[in-house]
């Protein structure tokens, strides 16, 4: 089951840290880390770790967009629909790149070098002089100011939200951009900025940006541009073989295709149908149930389709069913308890995931920010100025989602329910829970994904059976966009991130998620309409923190928040990342850590293979 759906108090109990930024250095560098460490790679490194830089150029690949439905328009910047990922990631250049085997660290692109001040108020990147947009204009820092102000006054909220504290940008010189920043307080906020994906300046003058810019094909500055678009099912990319950064070490080994292309699909069975009848390459697999089964053919048999599940030390994303905390029946911590209680996710994996998934405890699944034993002195002193403002559970107690026998009997569940609904008021009436003014506990859980059913549906039994009613609405992707924005529902399915992308290195992202100010705002993550100046305060010091030991503690404190406040009914992960593909492909032997690593394959065959035939090329060399 998909989680694609769902992409400043600052609080006066953290006392101001003078000096946020020891042991950074103000000399211009290839790279950056938060905290001023040390990068994996080295001056002058040629290449990283995870790729084949020797690996042939040449074939395509098309894969199975991520996201269910069509697109209406091609960039990933806005709100008003939905984009294609994609030509964030292939058309267009960051200033520098991040990579995939560290936390957080990015190595130059754009920017042939960075440099941050000493006392962390700004960031300053020196482009290369041989960047260049596609139709061969430099690339200046005018365009980069161009995208900066382009991005936090047209696109999502998410951009306004984590580059709040940049003060004003300053072009220096023709190939030099510096960012001022309000305060030293956010240890992320140089490498967000590093992450900007330039915009040509003089293209985009003349187009709408904000309403998303159609289905032209945008003028970029990537490894790809845009071939052809069939609107709304599919986009295809071409390699642009003369590509200024190709012989860059952050690019020695990617990009090996020469045509990618991105379909997208209504129905994921469609798709399962049509990989197996080789239509396309790549499927990244979100149902269990599909994955284990739905594939079995004379092709899978054989080898021609291969499984593998990727990226298995990668940290999960959160998953899980919200509440909105603005319907006055979830205001009640006992009433989310209660609920979280009755969905028997140990049944559910069983009987309809063939036991394929782990149930998700933590906010921050498979990493070390997951509080997932009692606090240590470091974060009891962080969480004690929060006492009686936060659940006492926080202090004494590590969180574990209710366990089940998996036999489907759950009367225990039920029978801890009551106790908790009558605590908070709801007592039996005509087969019906009521509160004292008789309404009855009545709740809608509202899909816009589909394939929800099998698991919902035994939910919605298991609640009638003590009197409560979920009815279970379904809309397509257009109106449930429209109903999130405007928190129009009473219970969603969500993802934290809504990219689905794990959060290796959190940062502001925070604030989008679970902060105050991101409550109501169209366009944010915030799907429990959550304010909380508890959860503002623990932000604000994950935020400042000045190391990742600090930012970890911080982290954990606020995962033990989050789980005691029962804002979700957590799902599960699975153990890394279900694909399936044609087997065509090698790939380098060592990948990356924390992701599938998809750009780093490349093509050995035309036609899939055969196991048998597979063997005998020369793929194996390099660890297929």
């Amino acid at each position: 089951m998909s989680s694609l759906f769902l992409p400043l108090l600052r609080s006066l109990l953290l006392p101001v840290l003078s000096c946020l930024c020891v042991g950074v250095s103000a000399a211009p560098s290839q790279a950056m880390t938060v905290y001023g460490e040390a990068p994996k790679y080295p001056d002058g490194f040629k290449h990283f770790d995870y790729v084949n830089p020797d690996a042939p150029k040449g074939g395509s690949l098309s894969r199975a967009s991520m996201e269910i439905g069509q697109f209406n328009y091609l960039i990933p910047f806005v709100d008003t629909g939905t984009g294609v990922a994609q030509v964030e990631q292939w058309v267009y250049s960051p200033l520098a790149f991040r990579s995939l085997d560290e936390p957080y660290t990015v190595y130059g692109l754009v920017a042939q070098k960075m440099e941050r001040d000493p006392d962390g108020l700004w960031v300053r990147f020196y482009l290369n002089p041989k960047a260049r947009f596609a139709d061969d204009t430099p690339i200046t820092a005018q365009d980069v100011a161009f995208t900066y102000n382009t991005l936090v006054t047209q696109a999502s909220l998410g951009y306004r939200m984590l580059y709040s504290e940049v003060k004003d940008v300053v072009i220096e010189g023709p190939l030099q951009v510096r960012f001022d920043f309000k305060s030293n307080l956010n240890r992320t906020l140089a490498l967000d900025l590093a992450d900007l994906h330039v915009l040509p300046e003089h293209w985009w003058k003349t187009r709408n940006f904000a309403s998303g810019g159609g289905f032209e094909p945008p003028l970029g500055s990537g490894p790809y541009s845009v071939a052809q678009v069939d609107a709304g099912r599919s986009i295809s990319f071409e390699r642009n073989k003369n590509w200024w950064g190709k012989d860059l070490p952050v690019s020695k080994g990617l990009y090996n295709f020469d045509r990618l292309t991105v379909n997208f699909y209504s129905d994921t069975d469609v798709a399962r149908q049509l990989i197996k009848a080789g239509a396309f390459d790549y499927n990244r697999e979100f149902s269990a149930t599909g994955f284990s089964i739905g594939y079995d053919s004379p092709v899978l048999s054989d080898g021609r389709l291969q499984r593998g599940v990727f990226a298995k030390d990668k940290p999960g994303a959160a998953q899980g069913f919200a509440f909105n905390l603005q319907n006055p029946f979830f205001q009640d911590r006992r009433v989310r308890q209660a609920l979280s209680l009755l969905w028997d996710f140990e049944w559910t994996n069983k009987q309809m995931m063939r036991s394929f998934y782990v149930r998700q405890q933590s906010y921050f699944p498979k990493s070390e920010m997951a509080a997932t034993a009692l606090p240590d002195a470091r974060e009891l002193e962080i969480l004690e100025p929060l006492r009686g403002k936060i659940p006492d559970e926080v202090f004494t107690r590590v969180y574990q989602a209710p366990k089940t026998d998996g036999s489907g009997y759950i009367r225990d569940k039920q029978l801890q329910a009551l106790a908790l609904f009558k605590e908070a008021g709801w007592t039996p009436k005509n087969n019906t829970l009521v509160n004292a003014q008789g309404e009855p506990l009545r709740f809608t859980f509202l899909d816009g994904q589909g394939g929800f059913d099998r698991m919902i549906l035994p939910f919605k039994r298991t609640l009638a059976q003590i009197g409560i009613t979920m009815d279970i609405r379904k809309i397509d992707s257009a109106q449930y966009i429209n109903r999130l924005n405007a928190r129009d529902y009473d219970m969603i399915v969500v993802g934290f991130p809504r990219s689905g992308v794990p959060i290796v290195s959190p940062g502001r992202e925070m604030y989008d998620m679970y902060g105050s100010s991101s409550a109501t705002q169209v366009g944010s993550s915030n799907a429990f309409v959550l304010r909380d100046p508890a959860v503002d305060s623990l932000i604000d010091g994950l935020v400042r923190a000045n190391s990742r030991d600090e930012m970890v503690h911080y982290a954990r404190a606020l995962d033990r928040v989050l789980q005691w406040g029962y804002y979700m009914i957590p799902n599960y992960y699975s153990v890394g990342t279900p694909t399936v593909f044609q087997n065509r492909f090698a790939r380098p032997v060592l990948g990356p850590k924390y992701d599938e690593g998809l750009d780093t394959w490349w093509e050995v065959s035309k036609t899939a293979l055969t196991n048998t035939a597979m063997s005998k090329t020369s793929a194996l060399s390099e660890g297929h």
